[in-house]
């Protein structure tokens, strides 16, 4: 396994790391805690998860397989803070449910969702803590003070941030600078074949101001492995099929004839479309580490294999012909607004 430094910081991380938003919706947790073994097993050290995967089940299944292998401080726990509401069964129409500070990256909200997923996580320190999504209503000063707050109790030693606007992560850096507070180390953003834009303003970003990247969706959440073969009729277990909404928006007609040509890339140096999708990600310019999110066993022992490969230029060039340097077939940042603003899509043209 390769390790690459995250960031301007001292740690390494592997240059791939297990995403989990799988973890009991919908693998149940034995298998979680089979996969999470093989993966630290194949040299895998950073595990990423959220306080709202699975409302917060998934936390509570790393927590107890952690326990359990007794490997806790040979692994990175990186969670983070949603911006939404966190509150099971939430409803804006039942008054008994309704909490009016119940969202956004407030310092009440930070520090009250760090001290939950402690919990969930049954751990006294997480290592990387990132707030998920952006909430622009509210002062740089007032999130990442709260961030401050909790690095200086020990009770997070990094910060990072998910699926921000490039412009925002450099106020957010600049506030930082000026204010004496803790610096965000990494971004997540999606990243595959499909959706190349962070090239243009992120990856550059993140290159000059010593920022780590480990990037979301690197198979195009199955279309670039060929999971789909329409915009309609999904398999079953797809997520597009599960959880429909911006997933199933995900598959487009571009996307999946790029799909098909990919698939005939890798079929031509004999591995499978979603090694391929996998190290192309893993190797591109500015890129820390891809996550790897597999919903079975099965799948992890397929993507494994990629530790020890690596891609020629030639077929680096074959894949830009199918997607440009910077362009998109198929939006994966439909759920952040700042980036819908910037693109008319039709997901069946």
């Amino acid at each position: 396994m390769e390790y690459r430094t995250l960031g301007r910081t001292g740690i390494n991380v592997s240059s791939l790391c297990l995403g989990t938003d799988n973890f009991a919706d919908p693998t149940p947790e034995k298998e979680c805690a089979l996969i999470l073994d093989k993966a630290l097993d194949a040299g895998i050290n950073l595990i990423d998860t959220g306080d709202v995967y699975a409302e917060g089940e998934g936390e509570k299944i790393i927590g107890r397989a952690l326990k359990a292998n007794k490997r806790r401080h040979k692994t990175i726990i990186a969670t983070k803070v949603d911006h939404g509401r966190r509150r099971p069964g939430y409803s804006v129409d039942d008054p008994a449910l309704f909490e009016p500070n119940d969202h956004g990256h407030t310092r009440l909200n930070i520090i009250r969702a760090c001290e939950n997923s402690l919990k969930r996580l049954g751990t006294d320190y997480i290592d990387l803590y990132q707030i998920h999504r952006p909430s622009p209503d509210i002062p740089w000063e007032e999130q990442l003070s709260a961030l401050d707050h909790l690095v200086r109790q020990g009770k997070v030693l990094y910060v990072g941030c998910s699926t921000h606007a490039p412009w925002t992560i450099m106020e957010a850096l600049m506030v930082s600078e000026l204010k004496n507070l803790v610096r965000f180390v990494c971004e997540q953003p999606p990243y595959n074949l499909l959706d190349r834009r962070i090239e243009n303003e992120l990856v550059p970003l993140a290159k000059k101001h010593g920022l780590g990247l480990i990037t979301w969706a690197p198979m195009g959440m199955g279309v670039l492995a060929g999971r789909y073969d329409s915009t309609e009729n999904f398999p079953e277990n797809s997520r597009a099929k599960l959880r429909g909404g911006f997933y199933a928006d995900r598959v487009t007609q571009k996307g999946l004839a790029v799909g098909k040509e990919f698939s005939l890339i890798a079929k031509e140096l004999g591995i499978t479309p979603a090694q391929l999708s996998i190290i192309w990600t893993r190797d591109q310019e500015g890129i820390t580490a891809p996550l790897i999110g597999p919903r079975t066993l099965d799948q992890l022992n397929d993507i494994l294999p990629v530790i020890e490969m690596s891609l020629s230029e030639e077929t680096r060039l074959l894949c830009d012909k199918l997607v440009p340097p910077g362009s998109v077939v198929s939006d994966f940042h439909n759920t952040a607004d700042w980036m819908k603003m910037s693109v008319t899509w039709d997901r069946n043209n």
